[in-house]
């Protein structure tokens, strides 16, 4: 059964750091690219970052300009984790962080539009707070 599980989400401070990660089973890691997404209270979900299937792009032209030169996508296929760190956080990075699969063949340049995303997992809060 397809499964996709975030982690390492948490309470903290402004200007602090974290690592989120996204572990696959279920399905071959390898085939696919990442995105991940977040979503605060009241507002729509939004592309973070994406990275390819095989780590070439590790960025989208459709990331939230508010994260950009703020995080970092890395995967470990023989993990088959997909981690995502976030660095400088602010108040409004506050929200549910999403991992979500796509085919690599169907999304080859990384788009982060949320249609070409077939599976999601269940998403880990992040608050941002002194």
């Amino acid at each position: 059964q397809l499964h996709l599980v975030e982690s390492g989400g948490g309470l903290v401070q402004p200007g602090g750091s974290l690592r989120l990660s996204c572990v696959a089973s279920g399905f071959t890691l390898d085939y696919y690219s990442i995105g991940w997404f977040r979503q605060a209270p009241g507002k729509a979900r939004e592309g973070v970052s994406c990275i390819s299937r095989n780590g070439g792009i590790t960025d989208s032209a459709d990331s939230a300009d508010s994260v950009k030169g703020r995080v970092t996508i890395s995967r470990d296929n023989a993990k088959n984790t997909v981690y995502l760190h976030m660095n400088n956080l602010k108040p409004e990075d506050t929200a549910v962080y999403y991992c979500a699969r796509s085919s690599g063949a169907r999304n080859p340049l990384c788009s982060l539009h949320i249609g070409l995303f077939d599976s999601w997992g269940q998403g880990t809060q992040v608050t941002v707070s002194s």
